[in-house]
């Protein structure tokens, strides 16, 4: 009995249940947030931003940006993907935008993973270094977040960090008996050869930390504009607690929790819900501006694209092949002799070939 069909369907209907739950889920934390707190937070998030607050957010992404796309370069490297990093700043300020423009905020990164898999002539390794790329800088954030957040609540995530080392511990030892599964030594393969080489984890560890660092830069420009007077080490852990909320599968492009954490973050510290989700909604437009360059790269990319393609194969040294519309043949008939007017007479005029026949070959005296 074939199950495949019956898990396919299985398999949609979970991932269609699970879209809603995400925009339901996003779109329930803005109504609960506009009942506490009004609309004057969220109009505020607009109203406060100047140019010298776009310029800030703007050069911060440019340099975020850089790093995120040198770390990529690295990773891209170990695992034997040649990626310059000028192309791989433009790819990732078009997944950048991406990201911020459409739903799930990770099609960006999609669409670059299976672009640059297919630049390179190999889908499998594209999409590994952006999966590992990714989930480095996943990583360093969280370590980055825990340890900014054990000067301000030391018990419960010391707890959880312990936990977490733990688990990954057990992780590590059962992967490295011989009876684990292919795909997971496959994939601790990769993250070694990716990752933990002598020559791409300092430039990857230093990149991640510098890209938290701008992320959170960005967002304490945006306390700032929002009206938060508080000094960096009472505001630092809560953005981080508001950047962190932004990896939980309920948000929409990294709206709704973001800002309800940060109002409850700022509630709690006594500056004011208000003023928390002022900070998130004009971290958000912050974003979404420094990505716009993004923009640019996608309209320029989609004119010069054939061009793009065409030089990328001869310097491959790929054999071209003409893919448009065929020529248009002369009209009239065809001369006598050539292929075309063969194959346009008819079948009982054409002229038949004399076949002789192996009896006549044996008898010498007929020719």
């Amino acid at each position: 009995m074939n199950h495949s069909r019956p898990s396919a369907v299985c398999d949609g209907v979970t991932r269609t249940v699970w879209a809603w739950v995400r925009v339901l889920g996003g779109m329930a934390i803005f109504g609960v947030l506009l009942w506490r707190v009004g609309t004057g937070a969220f109009l505020d998030g607009v109203r406060v931003i100047d140019a010298w607050t776009l310029l800030a957010a703007g050069a911060i992404g440019l340099v975020t940006t850089v790093f995120s796309a040198w770390r990529w370069c690295l990773v891209a490297r170990g695992l034997g993907i040649q990626l310059p990093l000028r192309g791989a700043v433009a790819d990732y300020y078009r997944a950048l935008f991406l990201n911020a423009a459409l739903p799930g905020g990770i099609l960006g990164d999609v669409h670059r993973a299976v672009r640059h898999g297919k630049d390179s002539g190999d889908l499998g390794r594209g999409v590994k270094a952006v999966v590992l790329e990714r989930s480095a800088g996943q990583a360093v954030f969280f370590t980055v977040g825990a340890t900014v957040l054990l000067w301000w609540a030391p018990l419960p995530v010391a707890a959880t960090a312990g936990a977490a080392a733990v688990l990954g511990l057990a992780f590590v030892l059962v992967a490295r008996r011989s009876r684990a599964p292919r795909w997971l030594r496959a994939t601790l393969t990769d993250v070694r050869r990716g990752l933990l080489v002598r020559r791409a984890w300092p430039g990857v560890a230093l990149s991640s930390t510098l890209v938290v660092a701008g992320h959170i830069a960005t967002f304490m420009v945006a306390a700032r504009a929002a009206g938060a007077t508080a000094p960096l080490t009472r505001l630092a852990p809560l953005l981080v607690l508001a950047l962190l909320a932004m990896a939980l599968p309920l948000s929409l492009g990294g709206w709704g929790p973001r800002e309800g954490v940060a109002a409850w973050a700022f509630g709690a510290a006594g500056m004011g819900a208000e003023i928390g989700v002022t900070a998130a909604i004009v971290y958000g437009v912050l974003v979404f501006v420094a990505s716009l360059p993004g923009a640019a790269v996608l309209i320029v990319r989609c004119f010069s694209r054939p061009r793009t393609v065409l030089t990328a194969h001869i310097a491959k040294g790929r054999r071209l092949r003409f893919v448009g519309p065929r020529p248009v043949r002369p009209a009239g008939p065809a001369p006598m002799g050539t292929r075309r007017h063969q194959r346009s007479v008819a079948p009982w005029s054409r002229p038949r070939k004399k076949v002789r026949s192996p009896d006549a070959a044996r008898r010498p005296g007929r020719r």
